[in-house]
């Protein structure tokens, strides 16, 4: 057996491992759709702890499994979905939330990642791009579908231009550490964690525990939060 192979078999059995600690919800409004995305999903090795088909289903559902990953169509009977990813997240910042959806369309996306969602990603993606989407949503990595990440950043710095003025009595800014701030830099940048980790030269790991350092010192919710908070400091230019 090849050198080759043999890495690759090696990184399939840890993909393998890291699927079946991730606890994921699977929430659709069309049984055969959610059954599908469910089944494959568990052949995939991941710990499916429920699914939902609508908005009130799914909110009492989660709330009760509290899964890792909520993989969530946004139309819903009930509640929309972007409602539920609202009160979901809101409740247990720790959720993370991927859009799954037959919309494109630049409002929805933008919805769905204000009300707190990790990533956005298209029905039409394939079974291994959504099983990858889920591995990265489940560490904290912004998953979209190619074209719509760069859409969300636009956003966020024409939010930016025109800041709200801050409070008179708004606390003074925490202080992040030389390395936080780097972290923080390239994050706004639109880097994953693993790219962030290869050009630092340091682990996946110690990424992550640099974001959710600088996550409580901002007392932010979530990478999307970071982002934009970054991106108003014009760290994503420096």
């Amino acid at each position: 057996m090849s050198e080759v192979t043999e890495q690759q078999q090696t990184q399939q059995t840890q993909a393998d491992r890291d699927a079946q600690s991730i606890k994921v919800m699977v929430v659709d409004d069309h049984p055969m759709w959610r059954d599908a995305v469910a089944r494959d999903l568990a052949a995939a090795g991941f710990d499916v702890v429920a699914t939902a088909g609508d908005g009130p289903q799914a909110v009492r559902r989660a709330q009760a499994v509290v899964p890792d990953v909520l993989v969530l169509d946004l139309n819903l009977p009930g509640t929309p979905g972007v409602q539920v990813c609202k009160e979901l997240v809101g409740a247990d910042p720790k959720l993370r939330v991927l859009v799954l959806s037959a919309s494109g369309e630049h409002a929805d996306v933008l919805e769905a990642v204000k009300s707190g969602a990790t990533g956005y990603l298209l029905k039409s993606a394939s079974t291994d791009e959504l099983c990858d989407a889920v591995r990265r949503t489940a560490v904290g990595d912004p998953v979209f579908t190619p074209g719509l990440a760069g859409l969300v950043l636009g956003e966020y710095r024409r939010l930016a231009s025109d800041p709200a003025p801050a409070a008179a009595d708004e606390p003074k800014a925490p202080q992040l550490t030389d390395r936080e701030t780097e972290v923080l830099r390239l994050v706004a940048k639109g880097l994953s964690y693993k790219q962030i980790a290869e050009r630092l030269v340091i682990s996946h790991r110690t990424v992550q525990n640099h974001v959710q350092n600088t996550l409580g010192k901002l007392q932010l919710h979530n990478r999307v939060e970071l982002v934009r908070y970054a991106i108003e400091r014009g760290l994503d230019d420096a």
